[in-house]
């Protein structure tokens, strides 16, 4: 990381994170704005990062500073690349590991050739549910309060476009994939409907966003090395 001063980073600064698994969005939002803060002694800096990863996921977490939070919005709206494992034979409700499993399948009749066929059912415009544990509202409340209190609401389609989804290896049950797609996707949603298309069930077990636009995780850094590094 080159270095940056305190006009750096209020002037504006887009910073490239990769997102540890366990770790909110928030919280790595939070330690880089602690380490900005004490290494500059500034009582406040605007700092946020244009689209939310799951805590489970990993990758690519781009956090602006300063006047750079003026782009958010425009860097939100950016094609993604994620790359992850599919889960088949299980669902769980909050399609991932969050939750445990609640239902079983079969998957012996499930071949190579099916799941490559079943691919191409998901690329272009598709129509997806949100999952229920997400953090998007519904009434002015999130709809991941309404699942752990046991309460069904209704969640509207959203259309999503996917450009590209390749399976990159198989390995039953598992299956791992790469994809390109457009804001607003859910993979979670796109893995739970993938199980379905295979007749069978399946939730996403690991996900890793490795880009946003031309940016890539390949050059972005964990947050805790960010924060030892500007403080050292």
């Amino acid at each position: 990381m080159k270095s940056l001063s305190k006009e750096d980073f209020l002037e504006g600064q887009l910073l490239l994170i990769d997102k540890p698994m366990g770790w909110s969005s928030f919280q790595a939002v939070n330690k880089l704005k602690w380490a900005i803060r004490k290494k500059f002694q500034l009582k406040k800096i605007k700092i946020g990062h244009a689209g939310t990863l799951d805590p489970l996921a990993t990758g690519l977490l781009l956090i602006c500073t300063g006047k750079f939070t003026k782009k958010i919005n425009d860097l939100q709206g950016q094609v993604k690349e994620y790359t992850g494992t599919i889960t088949l034979g299980a669902t769980t409700p909050s399609f991932d590991p969050e939750t445990e499993v609640d239902q079983t399948f079969p998957i012996d009749h499930i071949s190579d050739t099916l799941i490559q066929e079943t691919t191409t059912g998901f690329i272009g415009e598709i129509e997806q549910v949100p999952p229920v544990f997400s953090a998007l509202k519904k009434d002015g409340k999130r709809l991941y309060e309404y699942a752990r209190e046991g309460k069904e609401v209704e969640i509207k389609k959203r259309q999503v476009t996917i450009s590209e989804f390749e399976i990159t290896q198989i390995n039953l049950p598992e299956i791992e994939f790469r994809v390109v797609c457009s804001k607003g996707t859910y993979i979670r949603s796109l893995a739970h409907d993938f199980g379905k298309a295979l007749q069978s069930g399946g939730h996403l077990s690991t996900l890793r966003r490795t880009k946003i636009g031309d940016y890539n995780v390949d050059i972005a850094t964990d947050p805790n090395d960010f924060a030892d590094m500007l403080l050292d």
